[in-house]
């Protein structure tokens, strides 16, 4: 049973609400290296409300990619705990940490992550595959026309351009109707145009369903969107706006 958010917030008054969707509590990581330990981050304490758009900015090798990973239950701090829709992920082992993203989370990454033998409607439907949707077919087919590709369903990721294969991977993201989506650089392989229409569809998907969203990215202008802007240096928050 994850220990209540109560106790997590008695050491991080700074964190705001037991109804967050995503908690931090002096997170911490750090690698062994030859030269001895390298902290990444360093006593990070977050609270990230249901529908809250934030990102998080920083230089290379400020962790944010690193962040965002322990939020998502993808990697273990060395350190300190993170609450994921109010369950402690360091006390599910890999299986219960990989069930619980199943259920709530969704993720866009910079390298789409498309899989290459599925056409564009079967990675859009993968996810809701493997929770057993018999309506999978559908749902993704409407969410692929819904980002334009409707025309586009039985093609393979090496037939897609890049703007498509980042709109398949929006809509295998948001097929499960995730609580949380995570985004990491989710424009970073694009072109300026391209990426503004994917940006445009993370946001209007975004709101439709009223997803928490977690976005990590150097682009100021696509930060500046979000309701909220957290700034990493060398693994801490030195600023919010």
């Amino acid at each position: 049973m994850a220990a209540p958010f109560r106790q997590a917030f008695n050491t991080a008054a700074e964190l705001r609400s037991d109804s967050a969707r995503i908690v931090a509590v002096h997170l911490s990581k750090s690698v062994s290296t030859a030269e001895g330990k390298l902290a990444i981050l360093t006593d990070v304490n977050l609270a990230i409300q249901p529908g809250e758009a934030v990102a998080v900015v920083g230089v290379s090798g400020s962790g944010k990619s690193t962040l965002l990973s322990l939020l998502a239950g993808l990697d273990l701090p060395t350190s300190g705990q993170v609450y994921l829709d109010g369950v402690a992920l360091t006390e599910l082992d890999e299986d219960g940490r990989a069930h619980l993203r199943g259920e709530t989370v969704g993720f866009v990454f910079q390298s789409f992550q498309l899989l290459p033998s599925l056409t564009a409607l079967e990675n859009a439907m993968l996810p809701l595959e493997l929770r057993g949707a018999e309506d999978a077919a559908m749902r993704a087919r409407e969410l692929l026309e819904r980002v334009g590709l409707g025309h586009r369903l039985h093609h393979y990721p090496h037939q897609l351009s890049g703007g498509e294969q980042q709109r398949v991977a929006l809509a295998r993201a948001f097929a499960t109707c995730p609580k949380v989506l995570f985004a990491d650089e989710p424009t970073g392989n694009l072109d300026q145009r391209t990426g503004r229409h994917v940006i445009e569809l993370l946001f209007e998907l975004n709101r439709t369903h009223a997803t928490t969203l977690v976005l990590v990215t150097h682009d100021e202008a696509l930060a500046e969107r979000c309701q909220r802007v957290l700034v990493l240096e060398a693994g801490r928050i030195v600023a919010e706006r």
